[in-house]
């Protein structure tokens, strides 16, 4: 999903996301448990059960039966003001959610930042690695 987008403070399209869940009956952790406590659903091949909070980005995965959500979002990301909420997002006012959203664009701005200065750093290593090998003779 496209983090970005606002359409994922809405309850339904987080819940949309959790196709494929690996718990959907019978435990704490249902589709609708997760989509409540913020997280939309990001498997890949190897981990089927990766859940996302769509505004802090935590990411969590390992997930039994009886874990609660909401729980564990607020043990694992205490600080994320979405699960911090007390009343729900359609009964916030503008200024509310703009304040909400303005946090929201921080941690997002400074996810891509780290992103950028990582790949930039690998690719100076590469760099300086064939820098030093021309300057070696080595090709």
């Amino acid at each position: 999903p496209d983090l970005a987008e606002d359409k994922m403070y809405l309850f339904e399209n987080r819940l949309k996301t959790f196709e494929n869940w690996p718990f959907d009956k019978d435990c704490t952790c249902t589709p609708e448990n997760m989509a409540r406590a913020g997280f939309v659903h990001t498997p890949s091949d190897n981990s089927p059960d990766i859940a996302m909070c769509f505004f802090c980005l935590k990411e969590l995965e390992g997930w039994e039966p009886d874990d609660d959500p909401q729980k564990e979002h607020k043990s694992h990301a205490p600080s994320c003001s979405f699960i911090s909420l007390t009343k729900n997002v359609e009964d916030l006012t503008m200024e509310e959610f703009f304040k909400l959203q303005k946090e929201k664009d921080k941690i997002i701005t400074k996810k891509r930042c780290i992103e950028a200065i990582t790949k930039f750093e690998e690719a100076a290593k590469v760099r300086r690695e064939k820098i030093i090998k021309t300057a070696r003779g080595e090709e």
